[in-house]
């Protein structure tokens, strides 16, 4: 994994009228600072790629739907520069995933349903001045194929 990428299983704890999970606590300190916490609804299908932070760590979870998360570390003074992973998080896989500044991402709706993001970030957004730089989702140097491969 990414040098700095953290990803937390939730644990649900149900019963007859549903379930209930923790998501972020401040005695786990996944988030070195709390910012702001958003949440963003993607249509199927969809592919919201890439961008990073300069100043912000990001701390996804996809409470509903499916999504293909791509990673790739910018850094220059990790053992992880230039390394690429690919994460599967949502209904069917429920974690947390931190993203540490630097580390380029971004994701694909999977599926026939939308997928709604929650995430929370270390800063909160600065309309003015956003922490927010965009690479193409086809970016030749991270050249990474959205495409499903059947097997």
């Amino acid at each position: 994994m990414i040098e700095g990428v953290q990803t937390k299983r939730l644990e649900k704890h149900c019963d007859d009228r549903g379930y209930l999970a923790e998501l972020v606590r401040e005695d786990e300190n996944l988030l070195s600072h709390f910012g702001q916490a958003t949440i963003s609804m993607s249509y199927p299908g969809v592919i919201k790629a890439f961008h990073y932070h300069e100043e912000q760590d990001d701390l996804w979870f996809f409470p509903s739907g499916n999504a293909q998360v791509v990673l790739y570390d910018l850094r220059k003074d990790t053992s992880t520069t230039g390394r690429t992973d690919v994460i599967y998080m949502g209904e069917q896989n429920p974690i947390l995933l931190l993203i540490p500044k630097g580390v380029a991402h971004g994701y694909r709706v999977l599926g026939s349903q939308s997928a709604t993001v929650i995430y929370f970030t270390t800063v909160s957004y600065n309309k003015n001045d956003p922490d927010e730089k965009r690479i193409a989702w086809n970016d030749p140097t991270i050249n990474f194929n959205w495409g499903t491969t059947f097997k």
